[in-house]
C-alpha cells in the first residue's frame, strides 16, 4: 500500500483543525505559495540565457509548499538523506532568493510576501545546522562535514548577496554574514585534515568552499582570511591537481565531478579572485582532457575515456548541449585556455538551440526530485562568452590526436598508468597499475579517424569492460594491473619509459591468473592472452544502426540483438571503413547488445564480443 508523503507542515495544519484538550503551541504556519498561472510559464518572455529558469519556476511552488514550518525543505527535492539534519537540503535557499529577487515578466513570485517567508524561515533552518566551528552535517547531526560546508558556503555568499541586493530580511543578512565568517575560518585553515589532505580526496568539494569564499571575501573583506584563501588557492594547485593533469576524486580520475563540477568551481572562483593557480589548473586538466574525449568523425560529439572514472559514469558529451548545461561556466577560461573551446557548445549552435525551445510548444516540464541542482542557477550569474563555430573549430583541430597521427602520450601519478597511442591508423588508451575505487584497467578505447570510437570500456561495470574474464564474471579489468611498456613486442623489445613513440609500441601487463602481450602498431592492435585457466575474451564495442556486422563464417549479426557464431573473426564495417577482430582459429563467439546507449539520439549502443577459450587467445584487431 502507497502511503502519500505529508509534510510536517501539513500534519501541524491537520492538527490545528482537531479539537485540543489542551494549549498546544504550534509553529507559526508557512503561507502556500501560489502555483503559476494556467499556461505559464511562456517559453517566448525568457531572454535566451535564462531559458535555464524555466525548469526552476515550474517546481517551485510545489517545492516551497513541501516545506516544514520549521523552514526544512522536506519533500526530498534536493540531496539525500532528505533529513532535517542534512545542510546540502538547504542549498536551495539561494533558488528561493533569486526567484524572490528579480522582476521578470515570466516570474510572478518576484516580491512575494510568501515566498520570502520561507526563504526566512529556509534560512533560519539553515544556519541553525551550523556547528560552533563554522561546519556544517550532511549524513549525520554530529558530521563536521567537508561537502555541506564547501558548497554551503557558496550558497550562503550568493544569497547574501542577493539579499543586500534588495535589502531584503536584513537581520537574516546579519546571520550569514557571520556563518560565512565562522565557516571560511574552519575551511581555510590548512591543517583542517576533513578539509586538507596531502592528495586531497574530494577535491571538488574542497574548490567549492574556495569559490563561495571568494564570493564571501568581496562581500566582506578580511585581509586575514584573504590571506588564508590566497595560501589555498596555491594549496590546492598541488593538493587538488594530479601530475597526471587531472584532479583528485576518491584516489584518481573522474570526468564528471573534474570537468562538470570542479572546472566550473574553479571558474566561479575566478569571477571574484583571478587568482593565477586557478588558470594554471584550468589549462592542466584541459591537456588532460584532450586525451580523454574521443570526437566522433560524424560530429554527433565526443565519447569519454570512462573506463578509468572513480565515482560517476559519464559517457559522453553531444555536440550541442542545450541548457541545463552543467559544464557552461568553464566558458570563463576559453580566453586563456583557447583549447577548451574544443568541448563547449558554440556560441551559434547554442543560440539556435535556444531558439527552437523557446518555440517549441510543449509546456515547460516540472524538474523531478533530486534532478533540481541549484548550481545550474548560479551558472547564469555572471553572463557568458561561448566560443564561436570557428574558435571552436580550431580548438578541436589542435586536440592532440587530430593534430598527429603519431605519439605515445605515458602520464603517471599515484601507481596509475594513463596510455594514449596514437598511429596513423588507430588511437588506444590504457589505464594500468593500481585499479582506483570503480575504475577498470587494462586497454579502455579504441578509436579510427574515420570509423571514430569502435571500442569503448565502461567503468564500474564487469560486463563492459575489455577485459579477460573468469568464470563467475570475474574480468581482470577489475583490480590492479601493472604494466610494463616496450620498444616493439614485449617478448623481445626494450622497455619503453616514456618520449619519442617507437614505431612499435609494446605493453606487457597482468596479475596473478593472467598476463596479456600487447603490439600496436600503424593499423593493428594485436592482444595476446595468457592465462592459467579458461576464459572469455570481452570487448565492449560501440556500434552504429547502420553497421553492418558479420562473422568470418558469414553469419550476419544483429544490431540490438544477440548472434552466435563459429568463427575465426568478426568485421564492423562502418562507411568505408572495415574493422576487423580476427582471432586465427575457429571458436564459439557471441554478439549480444546491452541497454548502454550514447549521445541523446541514443542511436549508438553498447555490444559485447565475447569469445570464449582455453587460456591462450590471440587477437589481432585491423584498422581499416
Amino acid at each position: 500500500m502507497h502511503t502519500p508523503h505529508l509534510s510536517r507542515r501539513s500534519l501541524l495544519r491537520a492538527a490545528a483543525l482537531l479539537p485540543a484538550a489542551a494549549p498546544v503551541l504550534l509553529p507559526a504556519a508557512l503561507p502556500d505559495l501560489a502555483p503559476l498561472p494556467s499556461g505559464a510559464p511562456d517559453r517566448r518572455l525568457f531572454a535566451p540565457h535564462e531559458q535555464r529558469f524555466a525548469p526552476y519556476l515550474a517546481t517551485l511552488a510545489p517545492m516551497v509548499n513541501d516545506m516544514d514550518d520549521s523552514g526544512f525543505f522536506a519533500g526530498g527535492w534536493w540531496r539525500n538523506p532528505a533529513a532535517p539534519y542534512n545542510a546540502r537540503v538547504q542549498e536551495h535557499v539561494f533558488t528561493l532568493a533569486w526567484f524572490h529577487a528579480n522582476a521578470r515578466p515570466w516570474n510572478p513570485y518576484a516580491g512575494d510576501a510568501s515566498l520570502l517567508a520561507a526563504l526566512d524561515a529556509a534560512l533560519g533552518h539553515y544556519l541553525s545546522l551550523q556547528h560552533a566551528d563554522g561546519s556544517f552535517p550532511e549524513y549525520s547531526r554530529d558530521q563536521h562535514g567537508l561537502a555541506p560546508t564547501g558548497f554551503g558556503i557558496g550558497y550562503l555568499a550568493k544569497t547574501l548577496r542577493i539579499l543586500r541586493a534588495t535589502g531584503a530580511l536584513p537581520a537574516r543578512q546579519a546571520q550569514i554574514s557571520a556563518a560565512l565568517r565562522t565557516a571560511m575560518t574552519w575551511f581555510l585553515d590548512g591543517g583542517n585534515r576533513t578539509v586538507w589532505q596531502e592528495r586531497l580526496t574530494w577535491a571538488n568539494q574542497t574548490s567549492a568552499g574556495l569559490a563561495g569564499a571568494a564570493l564571501a571575501l568581496r562581500l566582506d573583506p578580511d585581509p586575514a582570511l584573504s590571506a588564508r584563501l590566497t595560501e589555498a588557492f596555491a594549496r590546492i594547485a598541488t593538493a587538488g591537481l594530479s601530475t597526471a593533469g587531472f584532479f583528485n576524486e576518491e584516489g584518481g580520475h573522474d570526468m564528471n565531478y573534474n570537468f562538470e563540477v570542479m572546472l566550473p568551481e574553479l571558474a566561479d572562483a575566478h569571477h571574484q579572485n583571478p587568482d593565477p593557480h586557478l588558470v594554471d589548473m584550468a589549462r592542466a586538466f584541459t591537456g588532460f582532457l584532450s586525451y580523454n574525449l574521443l570526437r566522433e568523425p560524424d560530429g554527433a560529439g565526443y565519447l569519454v575515456n570512462v573506463a578509468p572514472s572513480t565515482r560517476t559514469s559519464t559517457r559522453w558529451y553531444d555536440e550541442v548541449r542545450p541548457d541545463p548545461d552543467r559544464t557552461a561556466l568553464n566558458w570563463t577560461f576559453t580566453r586563456q585556455v583557447p583549447l577548451l573551446s574544443a568541448f563547449m557548445t558554440a556560441r551559434e549552435d547554442l543560440a539556435e538551440a535556444r531558439a527552437a525551445w523557446a518555440a517549441a510548444p510543449d509546456p515547460v516540464t516540472p524538474l523531478a526530485k533530486q534532478d533540481t541542482s541549484p548550481r545550474i542557477l548560479t551558472h547564469a550569474l555572471d553572463g557568458e562568452r561561448f566560443p564561436t563555430r570557428m574558435q571552436r573549430a580550431a580548438a578541436i583541430a589542435d586536440l592532440p590526436y587530430l593534430r598527429s597521427a603519431d605519439f605515445a602520450e605515458l602520464r603517471r601519478d599515484n601507481g596509475q598508468d594513463f596510455l594514449y597511442v596514437r598511429k596513423p591508423g588507430l588511437y588506444l588508451g590504457g589505464y594500468f597499475g593500481t585499479r582506483a575505487s570503480r575504475a577498470r584497467t587494462g586497454l579502455t578505447f579504441l578509436w579510427h579517424p574515420e570509423a571514430g570510437t569502435v571500442v569503448c570500456g565502461l567503468n564500474d561495470n564487469n560486463h563492459a569492460c575489455w577485459a579477460t574474464v573468469f568464470p563467475g564474471q570475474v574480468p581482470d579489468a577489475n583490480g590492479s594491473l601493472p604494466a610494463a611498456y616496450f620498444h616493439g613486442a614485449p617478448s623481445d623489445g626494450r622497455q619503453w619509459t616514456g618520449g619519442r613513440a617507437p614505431a612499435a609500441l609494446g605493453i606487457r601487463y597482468g596479475n596473478a591468473s593472467v598476463t596479456t602481450d600487447v603490439l600496436i602498431t600503424s593499423r593493428t592492435v594485436r592482444r595476446t592472452v595468457t592465462a592459467n585457466a579458461a576464459a572469455t575474451e570481452q570487448i565492449p564495442l560501440v556500434l552504429h544502426p547502420s553497421d553492418v556486422l558479420t562473422f568470418t563464417d558469414g553469419t550476419r549479426a544483429a544490431f540490438g540483438g544477440a548472434t552466435t557464431a563459429t568463427a575465426d573473426g568478426f568485421d564492423v564495417r562502418r562507411g568505408r571503413t572495415t574493422i576487423r577482430f580476427r582471432w586465427g582459429t575457429p571458436l564459439e563467439a557471441t554478439l549480444a547488445a546491452g541497454t548502454v546507449r550514447y549521445f541523446r539520439d541514443g542511436s549508438r549502443r553498447f555490444h559485447a564480443l565475447r569469445v570464449p577459450h582455453q587460456g591462450r587467445f590471440d587477437l589481432t584487431v585491423t584498422m581499416g
